[in-house]
């Protein structure tokens, strides 16, 4: 433990404002050394608010006030922008939520690291780059001294989250900020990552932990805090909170968990929009021994500078049917996107081939594949970065409406309200730039422009990372009942198994680009077969309660 028994994070009665608009309203709370407090709530809630002002980074134009925020016992208050920047990194670990846009895209990961040793003179140039190696060893990754010469771009979304962790931790801060640190990592990862955290918890830093996944925060937290409207509305130990919940939304949030949930979940409000809407079906479609996308013997290599080729995807086979999901699991990196994006056909295969609705696909050319392109859609797992920055949410649903011949959002203004409303978004939200929009705000926003073209075949690659557990249970129901109404097909990829077992007619797990196991979903979860799957299932977290 640290010498000092004093709160590494004490906050009083913080309040935040942006113009006429309150966002935080008299949040108190306290972080003792060695102990981690998690805050859960909807998205827009005020959780990420309230970690950004703990630290300074509240953003332009707003008006923070507390009757206390002290970190290690120092009123934070009337700290400067040079003071802020001594404290962050040093003083106060932050993973951010969003690790494709945290990371510089342009620079190595091990120089990332590495800055936030020297710039807080840590070490000689030799020390540090030791120190970098063991870091992202410690959070998980595999050849680190390879992945330390890499930039973000040219590692998958669980192992950018990792380096981002391993950057935060990297001055062995008093106190962490944990914003979703294992949003993008599947079970095996996840559960190495939270060991981590406990390490460092029980080496005495106080940990204020940010997630929409329960079972993470069951596992970790000490006490839970439940924001609802900028508000705390419950809090208490984590034990007691989750076996016996006292407010309305708290309950709601427990209950929303999909683990143990059958295949077809109940009409949510969300889903029964689209039934209020009335999205026609597409006409004939029905399961059936024809596959709408089909991939056989599919082989993908990349080159690495100053070695063999890397072989992300081996001999991969799979067949998607009418009205079906096929989920797909695996470790970060194990080929999952590279495979969706063969089959999307943004990539082309070495070897194999792909079949869409009948037809050749991936040995098509592009001007070929486009007549068809609306027909098969796709939700990526990091939605600011898949949209055009100059456009604001109607627009880039207006685009999607027309494919690309107008960007005009007034042409396109009911459908773009119809579109905003299936996924729980307010119509209002149209005129804003996504980058305003929160994490969970932004994941529906693709969702909808994903679905306005009426695809037959939707490739989703992590759907639901970024929403909270009622919100993301709004969005699976939503999905459901949309298969069910359009004889969609989904192609899921997801690290969530819970969501995976909730949401697949068949499961396919991979392993260093190749399948290890594949079958119906209650077969593969009830009876593993592959020591892999069997080590996924067992790292997997779970929420006991008292219900």
């Amino acid at each position: 433990m640290r010498p000092s028994q004093s709160p590494v994070l004490r906050v009083q009665n913080l309040t935040v404002s942006f113009g006429s608009t309150r966002v935080l309203e008299n949040v108190s709370f306290t972080v003792d050394p060695g102990q981690a407090l998690a805050l859960v709530g909807e998205s827009g809630s005020g959780k990420s608010v309230t970690a950004r002002s703990l630290i300074g980074l509240a953003g332009r134009g707003a008006l923070v006030r507390a009757d206390a925020l002290e970190i290690s016992g120092v009123d934070a208050r009337s700290f400067s922008a040079n003071t802020w920047r001594k404290v962050r990194g040093k003083s106060v670990g932050f993973i951010l939520q969003d690790a494709l846009t945290s990371l510089d895209p342009l620079r190595k990961i091990g120089k990332e690291i590495d800055d936030a040793l020297r710039l807080h003179g840590t070490g000689s140039g030799a020390a540090r780059a030791a120190r970098v190696l063991r870091l992202l060893e410690s959070v998980g990754l595999d050849e680190p001294a390879r992945r330390a010469a890499q930039r973000s771009g040219e590692l998958s979304g669980g192992m950018r989250q990792r380096a981002l962790i391993a950057s935060a931790i990297a001055m062995d801060p008093a106190l962490l900020i944990a914003d979703e640190p294992t949003t993008a990592l599947d079970a095996t990862i996840a559960a190495q990552v939270l060991d981590l955290l406990g390490r460092l918890r029980a080496a005495g830093s106080g940990m204020l932990l940010i997630s929409h996944d329960l079972a993470t925060v069951a596992k970790v937290a000490d006490s839970i805090a439940v924001m609802q409207g900028g508000r705390i509305v419950e809090s208490g130990p984590t034990a007691q909170l989750l076996t016996d919940p006292q407010h309305p939304y708290t309950r709601a949030l427990l209950a929303a968990v999909p683990a143990g949930k059958p295949r077809f979940a109940p009409l949510s409000p969300a889903s029964a929009a689209a039934e209020q809407h009335g999205i026609p079906a597409i006409s004939g479609v029905e399961a059936s021994g024809v596959p709408v996308l089909e991939a056989r013997s599919l082989s993908k290599r990349f080159p690495v500078p100053g070695g063999n080729d890397f072989q992300a995807v081996k001999d991969v086979d799979f067949e998607l049917h009418p009205g079906r999901t096929l989920g797909v699991v695996g470790e970060s990196g194990s080929g999952k996107t590279t495979t969706a994006r063969m089959a999307l056909g943004l990539l082309n295969p070495d070897a194999g081939s792909v079949q869409f609705l009948g037809e050749p696909w991936s040995q098509v050319s592009e001007s070929q594949r486009r007549t068809r392109r609306r027909e098969l859609g796709a939700i990526y797992q990091d939605p600011l970065s898949s949209f055009d920055p100059r456009l604001s949410a109607g627009a880039l649903l207006a685009d999607a409406l027309s494919f690309g011949a107008t960007r005009s959002a007034s042409k396109h203004s009911a459908r773009i309200t119809e579109l905003l409303s299936l996924v729980g978004l307010d119509a209002g939200l149209a005129n804003r730039n996504p980058v305003t929009l929160s994490g969970g705000q932004r994941q529906r926003l693709a969702i909808a422009r994903a679905l306005a073209p009426n695809p037959r075949v939707l490739i989703c690659d992590e759907p639901v990372s970024a929403l909270d557990v009622s919100v993301q249970a709004q969005v699976l129901d939503l999905l459901d009942r949309l298969q069910q109404q359009l004889g969609l097909s989904y192609l899921l990829i997801s690290h969530d198994l819970s969501v995976i077992r909730h949401m697949s007619d068949s499961v396919l797990v991979m392993q260093a680009g190749q399948i290890v196991e594949s079958g119906p979903t209650e077969s593969v979860f009830s009876a593993p077969v592959h020591p892999y799957t069997r080590a996924l299932l067992a790292a997997a977290p779970r929420l006991s309660t008292g219900s």
